[in-house]
């Protein structure tokens, strides 16, 4: 049975996509631009199977329905420019199968222009159709807050190549959510998600210096921010961590435009520095309680990039791991999501009982306060703690 929505890309914003429109009553193919199928369990899979939802492997099944939105990933390269790779190949794989007045949808994270661009030539040139007149072209910045629990449908920003591709787009987007903001056009709907994330990196990078600078005037930069969000307007609470992970990745705009974002850029400086910056407090915590980094047993809990989830995108816990090892430690780790760990190609030990290997180490290294962890416990176990996401009781470890 034909679909009337095909989500390409399947990794943590197109499965919830996906997940929401077979919710909503709409029959869903999901086709995968990666392994990211192999995310999901076979309960989830009946489970949305029985909603509505196929998983798509061929891909002619893409041109029988009326909504295809591309959530393909979009990393960042080793020149730091995002990887389209994926949005291209997403898109030649759809163009061949497009058919008159289907709506098309990139939610993946771009720079503006690139839906006009990159997207629309690949789409005309492989259907012989042209956008805004045989089709309808338009961008919504994806708003998935993975792990996040009986929260609302977040309102989403619609642009489109035209009035009538925006209200298309509209028309699709409206049976997800209660509230759609149309914007301008392409370009001010695609800079919207590049606002959303240079803010989070942005404000990440600020309470993180306040951190560093804190620890060194004694001040608890906790406390200052539990007193700080009381304030009504003009503020919004942070907190600091070890680093910052997952798929938003911030872009200062350099090469394509006449003038960067300058704070973008030295915002992605202070929080690439923050690992470096916690191996210097755990080697500094360990020297205090005379133990040297060189052979110390070092338990790391949480690897993932964010509590609760088993997502490892751009995790910080990788880069500290490989420090602590530089500096001689003896490295293991705890999480109940991540089965098995690997660092410089070589497996990290995996620790089955939590209590009995905090006991053991000589430093436990708290970077994910999964919900499973009993802080207060493991505050009572550990030889030393450092928490580096405030998340155990006041006083009951080392704070960063």
């Amino acid at each position: 049975m034909p679909a009337d929505l095909a989500v390409i890309g399947l990794g943590p914003h197109g499965l919830p996509l996906a997940q929401a429109a077979v919710t909503a009553g709409i029959s869903t193919l999901g086709y995968a631009t990666g392994p990211e199928a192999g995310s999901l369990s076979p309960a989830e899979l009946r489970r949305m199977h029985a909603t509505g939802f196929r998983l798509g492997t061929d891909p002619a099944q893409l041109g029988r329905v009326r909504t295809a939105v591309i959530c393909a990933p979009t990393p960042r390269g080793a020149d730091g420019e995002l990887d389209l790779g994926q949005v291209e190949a997403a898109a030649r794989t759809l163009a061949g199968r497009l058919r008159p007045h289907t709506t098309v949808i990139l939610e993946s994270a771009v720079l503006p222009g690139t839906t006009e661009e990159l997207l629309r030539p690949i789409l005309e040139r492989g259907s012989g159709l042209r956008a805004g007149r045989d089709f309808h072209l338009a961008y919504s910045p994806s708003r998935v807050d993975p792990g996040s629990r009986d929260q609302p449908p977040a309102p989403r920003v619609i642009g489109g190549l035209t009035p009538a591709c925006t209200e298309s787009a509209a028309a699709f987007y409206g049976r997800l959510t209660d509230k759609v903001v149309r914007a301008r056009g392409l370009r001010e709907a695609e800079a919207v998600r590049l606002l959303e994330t240079n803010f989070r990196h942005v404000n990440i990078a600020l309470v993180n210096e306040m951190a560093v600078v804190c620890h060194e005037l004694g001040v608890d930069l906790w406390d200052v921010i539990r007193c700080a969000e009381t304030k009504p307007f003009g503020f919004q609470a942070f907190r600091p961590g070890p680093g910052v992970g997952g798929h938003g990745v911030p872009q200062d705009l350099t090469g394509h435009a006449s003038r960067g974002l300058r704070m973008v850029e030295l915002a992605q400086q202070v929080n690439e520095r923050m690992p470096h910056y916690v191996v210097q407090r755990a080697a500094a915590l360990l020297n205090e309680h005379g133990k040297s980094a060189r052979g110390a047993r070092v338990l790391l809990l949480g690897v993932t990039y964010k509590a609760d989830l088993a997502d490892q995108q751009a995790t910080p816990a990788h880069e500290i791991a490989v420090r602590l090892m530089e500096l001689g430690a003896s490295v293991s780790y705890h999480d109940p999501h991540i089965p098995a760990w690997h660092v410089l190609d070589r497996p990290v030990p995996r620790a089955d009982s939590l209590y009995e290997a905090a006991a053991a180490a000589d430093l436990t290294l708290l970077l994910q306060p999964h919900r499973t962890y009993d802080l207060q416990g493991l505050s009572v176990k550990a030889q030393l703690l450092l928490d580096t996401r405030g998340a155990t009781p006041t006083g009951a470890a080392h704070r960063l």
